[in-house]
């Protein structure tokens, strides 16, 4: 391994503003993301079946925002930037409706709203990547601006742990992360430009649909891709109240506080930053597609462990496992993800093809916490076996996944 595995790559200095703003918003993120459904919970006092439905309503409408998000994109009339700044004005209505809420129904319009806005804001931000940088380039990129994500991850969820110790007022954080999407609503306004050329002689949006739909690779790569974004929603929504609910420790047989949480979820994003960059350059050795495997085979470890947190004496010692490896899961299925559907699609269907992809996030959004609800209304052994059937799923990715391969070879 080369021993620069540390440097920042040389990318366009519109990379690192979108990576700045990104980072801007994850930190508003970070106070809300693994606080959120305890707070629902345990405070305002709706069922976690409930609660994990609500959550997973926030990816219904973001199947509607990618749709119009990935036509908006490859769009004259809209293009990358007019289409995020419509996507951060949304998430930050969103959060004045979650910072209000007392019941159900409040719950789920202001998860819809921001489900909506995440969804216009992925298609858009990926294709400007794609924009910006050449096919060498990407695979550093990506991990940049994931880079950027979880480090804002990461510093939110110490200053939302810290704001919760402190005054347990939950409610904030809401507010915190709404005046964040404003933020990186300002910078992209000030600081980014259209990053695309089109074309007069534009192809219409369904068009771009209607070859992407019927692009086989791309479809059968989404099947594999909603494991992907149903696992790494057990980490944002089932494994909280898994850990606070159902793991016993110390004398009084209790689970792991907020303040236990928030450190493990801090080490999770926190390990995940550290190594972000050197395996980008580690999977560089690999193609894309043997580069998600080996992210499959990571998922099905940190899986394992999990359900033996169930089972052992240290609980703690293995959730800390269990969470590095997650993070090493994480970090090799996103840029190669996209980088993958950036191979793939034509140049002028960039926004369509990254908004089917990013559609297998709201839909594994949905299905994730859902079960992961469902689950933890059930018995103890219950959810021991639901994070079992997790790790065993992965055989059926890894299987798609060598069909993409042979079919990507003959293809070539």
């Amino acid at each position: 391994m080369p021993n620069n595995i540390f440097k920042l790559p040389d990318l366009s200095p519109s990379v690192w503003i979108l990576a700045g703003g990104r980072l801007l918003s994850e930190i508003g993120s970070g106070f809300t993301l693994f606080y959120a459904p305890i707070f629902f919970v345990n405070q305002v006092g709706i069922p976690a079946t409930l609660v994990g439905f609500a959550i997973g309503t926030a990816s219904l409408s973001g199947v509607f925002g990618r749709f119009w998000g990935g036509g908006a994109v490859d769009s004259p009339k809209w293009g990358r930037r007019k289409t995020l700044l419509v996507a951060t004005a949304i998430s930050a209505f969103a959060d004045v409706f979650l910072a209000t809420t007392y019941n159900f129904s409040t719950l789920i319009l202001g998860n819809l709203l921001m489900g909506l806005g995440i969804g216009i804001y992925w298609p858009a931000t990926e294709a400007a990547i794609i924009d910006l940088t050449t096919a060498q380039q990407r695979n550093e990129a990506f991990a940049i601006t994931r880079l950027a994500d979880n480090l804002g991850l990461s510093l939110g969820v110490i200053l939302g742990g810290v704001l919760i110790a402190a005054s347990g007022n939950y409610r904030t954080l809401f507010i915190i992360d709404g005046i964040s999407f404003v933020l990186f609503f300002a910078i992209i306004y000030f600081a980014i430009a259209e990053t695309y050329k089109f074309s007069p002689h534009h192809s219409p949006s369904h068009q771009g649909w209607l070859i992407a739909l019927n692009d086989r690779a791309l479809m059968i790569y989404v099947l594999v891709n909603l494991l992907f974004t149903t696992y790494l929603s057990q980490i944002h929504s089932t494994l909280p109240i898994y850990l606070k609910n159902f793991i016993t420790v110390g004398e009084l047989q209790q689970g792991f506080s907020e303040k236990v949480i928030s450190g493990l979820f801090t080490w999770h994003i926190t390990f995940a930053v550290i190594c972000q960059l050197p395996m980008a350059r580690f999977l560089n050795y690999f193609s894309r597609i043997n580069a998600l495997i080996i992210s499959l085979i990571l998922w099905g470890i940190g899986f394992i462990l999990v359900w033996l947190t169930g089972i052992v004496n240290q609980p703690l010692i293995v959730i800390v496992l269990a969470l590095g490896i997650m993070s090493l899961a994480m970090i090799s299925y996103t840029p190669s993800a996209s980088a993958f559907i950036a191979d793939i699609a034509p140049e002028s269907l960039r926004g369509v093809y990254l908004a089917i992809n990013s559609q297998c996030w709201a839909i594994g959004y949905f299905i994730g916490p859902s079960l992961g609800g469902f689950a933890l209304d059930q018995s103890a052994n219950f959810v021991m076996s639901y994070w079992l059937a997790c790790a065993i799923s992965i055989i059926f990715g890894i299987a798609i996944l060598s069909y993409l391969k042979q079919l990507t070879i003959k293809e070539q």
